[in-house]
């Protein structure tokens, strides 16, 4: 049996998000054929399998965040197969080893081989375990939950038992131990400790703890959840110390919430099943519809905050008169169309600030925060950030200042529409020196644009449009855009900024000056 497991999806990359799967179990594959879709960071991937074979199981469903490294399906490959080594598992199976199926169907059970050996390891029947998961599949944590209430029920029928043992004497009828131990345990005056309350207490000691180990995704799903990570119980060990995954955290949170519209119910008199819920996620309770906060969304957010909580923003807002940018497209743009290219501002605009850079080699930088050290590019690699369907992607456009105008132009256009197909490959949105954002496209004029780190400055520009200027003593009317130049202060003065700009402007004015340089 082959355990794909899945892949380094690229540098820093330690996680990535089922979207879909391509296959199912009991499918034929061939090598290379894609398996599944996978989102990493600000990319979806296509992951193909490294054999050809049968798929045995997918161990995890769309939605689920997998760590580097880990399993993610198993393959019967042809080479096990015809040596003999795998024959039971390519074949249709007749026990437990076998395929998933549901439960009382022909004896079997709806459970995949990991869940099958953890209750083989907990002792727990796994054909006496109800499944919470689709179609009644059998998981992890309920098989968890499966030996903790087995434990739990070992435990206080030991406790009675030693509670009617040491009662023999004191009462005549034949349940007067289990009375007396019962009465104790809520009897806050008591100064002996109630065997059946430190038999609870036994088992549900381990849910208060001082330290869990867990992976990141565990934990962040415990903070969406408002879970106390060190509150869930759990049986498993990694290096001697408790662990706790993804479905433990579910179930305990599943848990609280019943046990908090219960109570709920108890002091109104209410009902204490969840109010209706439609299909967008609506529920009466709330009022309001959910939806996860997960893949690009949630990636955006996590490198947004970390860039406003680690970098010092500072921003310097102006306004360029482009007269000569928008003449300059007007000229150069039927001569594009005819050679097959779309000619929009963006191209104009990059030139424009690669030129700038160049002027300004302290904005094309970087700060090395463990050497102490301001890294000076030494190339113009420039991040073009487009508003998509999924989110905010930001493509990188390699050696602007190198690069002919039709050709940034074809780059451009291609990299846009790319990213609003969720169709780039990860390496063609890393190694960006610099960021320009056009938040103008869908209106307004000035913001706060957030730095890309490790970046050190990011451009955003406004609505281009005309705009009442000043001129000689007169108002005239001009094309304007707005700009909008957060910096690192740590690395950037704002005088550098300023001059930045002033350079830009001028380049925007009179684009003929690129040809100067």
């Amino acid at each position: 049996m082959f355990e794909f497991e899945l892949p380094d999806l690229g540098e820093g990359v330690a996680e990535g998000e089922i979207l879909a799967w391509h296959v199912a179990t009991g499918d034929r594959v061939e090598e290379d054929q894609v398996l599944a879709e996978v989102e990493t960071d600000k990319a979806a991937v296509d992951v193909p399998s490294p054999v050809a074979g049968v798929v045995r199981e997918l161990h995890y469903e769309p939605g689920d965040v997998v760590e580097t490294g880990a399993v993610v399906v198993s393959i019967a490959t042809d080479e096990a197969t015809d040596d003999g080594e795998d024959r039971a598992a390519a074949a249709p199976a007749t026990d437990e080893s076998g395929d998933d199926e549901p439960a009382g169907t022909d004896g079997r059970v709806f459970a995949p081989p990991n869940v099958r050996r953890l209750a083989r390891e907990l002792g727990v029947e796994i054909t006496a375990v109800d499944g919470s998961g689709p179609s009644g599949r059998i998981t992890e944590s309920d098989v968890r939950a499966a030996h903790e209430d087995g434990k739990a029920d070992t435990e206080i029928e030991s406790a009675v038992s030693r509670v009617d043992d040491g009662d023999d004497g004191d009462d005549d009828s034949d349940d007067g131990g289990v009375k007396s131990a019962v009465r104790r345990v809520g009897d806050d005056e008591s100064t002996d400790e109630p065997a059946v309350k430190s038999a609870v207490s036994a088992v549900d000691s381990d849910a208060d703890r001082d330290h869990t180990l867990a992976t990141p995704a565990t934990r962040r799903l415990a903070d969406d959840l408002g879970v106390d990570i060190d509150a869930v119980p759990t049986d498993e060990r990694r290096d001697g110390e408790p662990y706790v995954d993804e479905a433990a955290v579910r179930a305990f949170a599943a848990s609280a919430d019943e046990t908090e519209r219960e109570q709920a119910a108890g002091s109104t008199g209410r009902a204490t099943e969840a109010g209706p819920t439609d299909g967008e996620g609506e529920t009466a309770a709330t009022g309001g519809r959910r939806e996860p906060y997960q893949g690009i969304r949630r990636t955006i957010g996590q490198r947004m905050a970390q860039s406003r909580r680690e970098i010092p923003h500072a921003t310097h807002h102006d306004r360029a008169v482009v007269e000569g940018l928008v003449d300059a497209r007007e000229r150069l743009e039927p001569l594009a169309e005819d050679r097959g290219v779309d000619l929009t501002y963006t191209p104009l605009l990059l030139k424009c600030v690669a030129a700038a850079l160049g002027h300004h080699p302290i904005l094309n930088s970087e700060l090395d925060t463990e050497a102490e050290e301001i890294v000076y590019h030494d190339r113009v690699d420039l991040g073009v950030a487009a508003a998509t369907d999924h989110g905010l992607v930001v493509p990188v456009v390699e050696r602007v200042d190198e690069k002919g105008l039709l050709e940034l132009a074809r780059e451009v256009n291609d990299l846009v529409a790319r990213a609003r197909d969720r169709d780039l490959d990860r390496s063609e949105m890393q190694g960006g020196t610099f960021t320009v954002t056009n938040f103008g496209a869908i209106g307004g004029e000035y913001a706060d644009p957030i730095i890309n780190a490790p970046q050190t400055a990011i451009l955003g520009t406004g609505a281009l449009k005309e705009r009442a200027i000043a001129q000689d003593g007169e108002v005239v009317a001009k094309s304007t855009l707005p700009l909008s130049l957060a910096i690192d202060h740590r690395v950037i003065d704002g005088a550098d900024a300023a001059r930045f700009v002033n350079t830009l402007k001028e380049f925007l004015a009179e684009p003929r000056r690129l040809l100067l340089e």
